[in-house]
């Protein structure tokens, strides 16, 4: 069973095959400079401490006791005041 093909649909082929191997060897070339760019970029350095390395002791706290009792105290009242809009507004239907 042979297909008879019309010479221009052959010469389309031919043409297409040559065009898309001529395409195809560029992106095979090893002169590309992103491949030279990886090629010389350094290795990444390691982000994390290692597991026994521990900060310093700090000289003062982060926070006195009585900072820490103010901002859990403006915390609680920003959620006890959350819950109260929240509730309202499902009481008012959702709006």
């Amino acid at each position: 069973m042979s297909f008879a093909y019309p010479k221009q649909i052959t010469f389309a082929i031919a043409t297409a095959t040559l065009l898309l191997s001529v395409w195809l060897g560029g992106c095979a070339s090893s002169n590309s400079s992103l491949m030279d760019a990886r090629a010389e970029a350094p290795a990444p350095a390691n982000e994390y401490l290692p597991v026994e390395d521990l900060p310093a002791k700090r000289e003062k706290p982060a926070m006195t006791a009585d900072e820490q009792a103010k901002l859990k105290k403006r915390l609680t009242d920003a959620r006890d005041r959350q819950t109260a809009a929240a509730k309202a507004r499902d009481k008012n239907g959702g709006n």
